[in-house]
C-alpha cells in the first residue's frame, strides 16, 4: 500500500504477516511467527530515523504479547496444571474455514517450559474450571485478580497488607486485589531502601512518593512490579540529582517566556481534571529555542507538570474523588510545515521522553483541534516516542467537527470552552506571536549558575568573528551525496558565509582568552599556507548575512572528505547597533581586537541521498508572521541552496 501526501513524501508499507504452524517436534504444538517490513523512501530527511522507531514499536508490542501469553501460562503452571482438552468448537458452529469431515483432536500434553522455547503456547480453559483466562495486558484495572506472585518481599508491618477500602475510594479509585497488593509491596520496598542518616547519626527513612505517585508508575508499566520499581527507582534518583522537587519555588520564568509561550492553565473538564491549554499553532517555537535554549523549555515543562500534579490533589479535596491525571487542550491553528523544523523536533522528543521518564499516567486526556493536513506528518515522527497507554488518550478533530456532536462540549462544560474557540469564556492564555531576535541569546548569556543543568549539550551553538579571525567547524563526510545542512542567526555584525571542501585534515587553533577577556569561541581550521584551489576549493558561492538575519540551507556533497563552514566578517563596520561599546567589546578588546560578529548556528549531515526539502525541515517556524526575502542564493554546480529571513 502507498500513502501520498502533498508534500515530498514516499512510504511504502508492506502489511505484517503472520503464520500458524505445527511444531516440528510435537505436533500437539502450536507455532506463531509473525513478520514486518517498511520502507521508507523520502520523509523529509527523517527516512532511517522513522524506520528504526517503526520495527522498533512493532517489536515491542510482539515482546509485549508474549510477556501476556507467558503470564497465564505460569498461572496455569503454578496451579499444578499440565493437561487441559483442546478447545472444540460447538457441533452448530464450526470455522468458516474448517473442513467438515476432518476429524477433531481431544487433549493434548505439554512436557516443555515455554520461557525455554520461542515459541507461543496457547493453552484454553480446562472444563469445569473456574480459571478465566484474558489474554490482555495483566494490568488491566477491569480484571479481578485474587493472587499475584512476583517474588518480592511482604510488607515489613503486620498491618500493612491491606488498604482501608475508604482511602482507596476516596484517594486512589477502583484497585484489584492484585494491584493492591503491588502498591503495599513497592511502598514497603521504598520505606525500607531508602533511609539516609539523620544529624545525630541514626538511621531515618527518607520521604517517599505519595500512594498516588507510586500508583501512576505502577499503571505505567501495567502492575508489573520490578519494572514499575526500576522506573520509579530511576525517577527518584533524576529528581534528586537535578532538585526538581523544588522547581516550582526556584523557577521563574523569564519574560521572554511569560510573553510569547501560547500555554495555561484554564479551569477544568468535565470529570474535574485539571485542563491546560497550549495553542502550538500560534507558537513560534524555533524563535523561544534561540531566546531560551532548550534548557529553559525543560524547565518550564517541568514546572508545568508539577504544577499539574498540585491542581490533582487540589482537586481531589474539592470534588471528593481521587484526581491523578490533568486534560490537555491543544489548538493546531497555524500549525505549517514551518514547525516541522528539525531542530525544534529534536527538541520536542527530547523533553517528551524526560515527560515520559518521570511523569507517567498524568495526562488523563489529550484534545487536539483544528489539526491541519500536516498534523499526520509531525504525528507520525512524535507518537513512537510517546507511551501506548497515552496514546490510546488522544482526541483528533480537523477542520470545525469539535463543534459538533462528539466534540469539545463532550468533555469541557459549554460555559469554559475558550472564547478563541467558539465559547463564551474569556481566556487569558497568551496569544503567542514572533519572538523578537532581540531575545536571542548564546549558550553563554544562557548559562546560569544557579541551576544545575538538566542537559550537557545544546542544540545550537554560538561563536565570535573577529577581524582576520573567522570562526571555521569542521564536518567529515564519509559517504558521497550526503546532505550538510545548517541554520543560523547573525547576532551582531555582517558575515560571509563559506564552504570549502578541504584535501588536507586542518588543525584546529582556537582563540584562547587571557586575563579579564572571557572565553570565546573561535577557531581557524584553514591554515594560512594553504592555498585555494590547491588544498582546498570552494563548493558554495559566498553568501553575504546581514545582522538580524537567520539563514537555512543545505549542500549535497559529491564527495567524501573534510568539509569547512566559515563565517567571516566584512570589510566594513555594522551601523546598526548602539554607538557606545557594548561589556563584551570593551573586555574582548583587552585580546587587542574586537569581536565584529556573533553567530549562532546549527548543522547536522543527513546520510540520505535522495534527501529533499531540507529547507523546509530548517525553515524558521514563524508560522504566518515570517516574511521571507526574495535574496535566495543557490549553485548548481555543487547543489546546495540557502533561504533568508528577516
Amino acid at each position: 500500500m502507498v500513502q501520498k501526501y502533498q508534500s515530498p513524501v514516499r512510504v511504502y508499507k508492506y502489511p505484517f504477516e503472520m503464520v500458524m504452524a505445527v511444531h516440528p517436534d510435537n505436533e500437539d504444538w502450536t507455532c506463531f511467527e509473525q513478520s514486518a517490513s517498511l520502507d521508507i523512501k523520502s520523509f523529509f530527511g527523517f527516512e532511517n530515523t522513522v524506520e528504526k522507531i517503526a520495527m522498533k514499536q512493532y517489536t515491542a508490542n510482539i515482546k509485549r504479547g508474549k510477556e501476556v501469553i507467558e503470564y497465564y501460562l505460569n498461572e496455569l503452571m503454578q496451579e499444578g496444571i499440565t493437561e487441559i482438552p483442546r478447545w472444540v468448537p460447538p457441533k452448530d458452529k464450526r470455522p468458516l474455514n474448517s473442513d467438515p469431515s476432518a476429524p477433531i483432536p481431544s487433549t493434548f500434553r505439554s512436557t516443555t517450559s515455554p520461557s525455554s522455547s520461542s515459541s507461543s503456547l496457547t493453552r484454553p480453559k480446562p472444563a469445569g474450571s473456574p480459571l478465566h483466562l484474558d489474554l490482555s495486558s495483566p494490568g488491566n484495572s477491569s480484571r479481578d485478580v485474587t493472587s499475584f506472585s512476583a517474588g518480592s518481599s511482604e510488607p515489613s508491618t503486620p498491618d500493612a497488607d491491606k488498604l482501608d477500602a475508604d482511602y482507596i475510594e476516596r484517594y486512589l479509585g477502583q484497585l484489584t486485589p492484585m494491584q493492591e497488593s503491588c502498591l503495599i509491596q513497592l511502598r514497603a520496598w521504598l520505606q525500607e531502601t531508602h533511609k539516609g542518616k539523620s544529624e545525630t547519626g541514626e538511621w531515618k527513612a527518607e520521604k517517599i512518593p505519595k500512594d498516588e505517585h507510586i500508583l501512576r508508575f505502577l499503571r505505567a508499566r501495567d502492575f508489573h512490579l520490578e519494572k514499575a520499581r526500576d522506573m520509579l527507582c530511576h525517577s527518584l534518583s533524576w529528581r534528586k540529582q537535578f532538585q526538581v522537587d523544588y522547581i516550582l519555588e526556584t523557577w521563574a520564568p523569564p519574560d521572554c517566556l511569560v510573553e510569547y509561550y501560547a500555554g495555561g492553565w484554564h479551569h477544568h473538564d468535565r470529570e474535574g481534571r485539571p485542563l491546560y491549554i497550549l495553542r502550538l499553532g500560534q507558537m513560534d517555537t524555533k524563535g523561544l529555542v534561540k531566546a531560551l535554549g532548550e534548557e529553559a523549555l525543560l524547565r518550564h515543562v517541568l514546572s508545568i507538570n508539577e504544577e499539574g500534579q498540585k491542581r490533582c490533589e487540589e482537586n481531589t479535596k474539592i470534588f471528593g474523588r481521587p484526581i491523578s491525571s490533568w486534560t490537555c487542550l491543544v489548538d493546531l491553528e497555524g500549525l505549517n510545515m514551518r514547525h516541522l523544523w528539525r531542530p525544534g523536533v529534536k527538541a520536542l522528543l527530547r523533553i517528551i521522553e524526560v515527560v515520559e521518564a518521570n511523569y507517567p499516567e498524568t495526562l488523563g486526556r489529550l484534545l487536539i483541534v483544528r489539526a491541519p493536513r500536516v498534523f499526520p506528518v509531525l504525528w507520525t515522527l512524535v507518537s513512537p516516542f510517546i507511551n501506548d497507554n497515552t496514546r490510546q488518550k488522544f482526541l483528533v478533530y480537523s477542520g470545525n467537527n469539535y463543534q459538533g456532536p462528539g466534540g469539545l462540549a463532550d468533555y469541557i462544560d459549554p460555559e469554559i470552552i475558550p472564547d478563541f474557540l467558539g465559547g463564551d469564556c474569556l481566556c487569558h492564555v497568551p496569544e503567542g506571536g514572533q519572538v523578537p531576535k532581540s531575545y536571542y541569546q548564546t549558550e553563554e548569556d544562557l548559562d546560569n549558575p544557579d541551576h544545575i543543568r538538566l542537559w550537557a549539550d545544546t542544540i545550537y551553538q554560538s561563536a565570535q568573528v573577529f577581524k582576520g579571525a573567522p570562526h571555521e567547524i569542521m564536518i567529515e563526510i564519509v559517504e558521497g551525496s550526503s546532505v550538510i545542512t545548517w541554520d543560523f542567526d547573525i547576532l551582531k555584525g555582517d558575515v560571509v558565509f563559506n564552504i570549502f571542501h578541504s584535501k588536507r585534515t586542518p588543525q584546529p587553533v582556537k582563540r584562547e582568552a587571557s586575563g579579564l577577556a572571557p572565553v570565546v569561541n573561535n577557531v581557524q581550521l584553514i591554515d594560512r599556507s594553504w592555498v585555494l584551489g590547491v588544498d582546498y576549493s570552494m563548493v558554495e558561492s559566498p553568501l553575504t548575512c546581514h545582522e538580524g538575519e537567520s539563514i537555512q540551507g543545505s549542500h549535497i556533497t559529491r564527495w567524501p572528505g573534510i568539509y569547512i563552514l566559515q563565517w567571516k566578517a566584512t570589510g566594513h563596520t555594522p551601523t546598526s547597533g548602539p554607538s557606545l561599546s557594548r561589556v563584551d567589546d570593551v573586555l574582548a578588546s583587552l585580546q587587542g581586537s574586537t569581536p565584529r560578529c556573533k553567530v549562532m548556528f546549527y548543522t547536522e549531515v543527513l546520510a540520505s541521498h535522495d534527501f529533499r526539502g531540507s529547507m523546509s525541515s530548517l525553515e524558521s517556524c514563524h508560522s504566518r508572521f515570517s516574511q521571507l526575502s526574495a535574496g535566495t542564493t543557490s549553485s548548481s554546480q555543487s547543489q546546495g541552496s540557502s533561504l533568508i529571513s528577516r
